[in-house]
């Protein structure tokens, strides 16, 4: 005798699937900003009905990532200078508190393996380039590098032991991101300034010096930050040079 789940279940299993589906498409850079999202396409695409996917979509909506326009529905958030702002204050007011908390705390030796790991992982993308003769990453090396970061702060995060934070965290970085996939390739100079920088990070907590990690970490992230707002005034003025243009160019 088959086994039956309630409709309630069933429909938020459905709808977290979705959820997933789509988050992913836009963290990987499939589904890039401005892009319209179509609710027909996802559930012909996940094989379910219409009603989960537009709860997916109505909850990617309240989080920020899509947003609805009057002319074409829902499309992925394009990013506005002061977003970036915004979400880098929070992510800066969220990640140094967690980076104090950390240095108070005797960390396993796996947990700590790991970490140093995940900062390694940039070290090996530069031997990359070396080996390749490359000047800067391509696209698929930007998206490991990426993965690679995401990795280091998330394993910071998790050792914080606080599930809201990584929550709010994880939301506001997938929401950088959006921005982020259009940045250029790292050069080898670049990625190891970040290695050195994460090591840096990870011998302050280490050591249990709380005020150096924070300051560490405050440094790392503003700098990103920077980097951000220039790539962005880059695209911005790009844009507006081609809006400027004569139709028939």
């Amino acid at each position: 005798m088959s086994r039956k789940f309630s409709p309630a279940i069933s429909t938020g299993s459905l709808r977290e699937r979705a959820y997933s589906y789509i988050q992913r498409g836009v963290a990987c850079g499939e589904l890039l900003p401005d892009t319209a999202i179509s609710e027909v396409a996802i559930s012909k695409h996940l094989k379910m009905s219409r009603t989960p996917v537009r709860e997916a979509i109505g909850q990617l909506v309240a989080e920020g990532l899509l947003e609805q326009t009057p002319n074409r529905g829902t499309v992925v958030v394009r990013l506005k200078r002061q977003d970036v702002i915004e979400l880098y204050e929070l992510r800066e007011a969220l990640e140094v508190y967690v980076v104090r908390k950390a240095a108070h705390m005797t960390l396993r030796a796996a947990d700590l393996e790991r970490w140093e790991q995940f900062s390694n992982e940039i070290l090996s993308l530069r031997d990359e380039l070396r080996r390749l003769t490359q000047t800067t990453l391509s696209r698929e090396q930007m998206r490991k590098f990426i993965a690679a970061d995401l990795s280091f702060h998330n394993m910071l995060m998790h050792m914080s032991v606080n599930a809201r934070i990584l929550k709010v965290l994880n939301d506001t970085r997938l929401l950088i991101r959006i921005f982020g996939m259009e940045q250029p390739g790292y050069d080898e100079a670049k990625l190891k300034q970040i290695h050195n920088q994460h090591a840096a990070i990870i011998a302050a907590v280490t050591s249990h010096d709380s005020e150096r990690a924070a300051q560490l970490l405050t440094r790392h992230i503003r700098t990103s930050l920077e980097e951000r707002l220039q790539a962005y005034d880059v695209w911005e003025r790009e844009l507006s040079f081609q809006k400027s243009l004569p139709a028939f160019i």
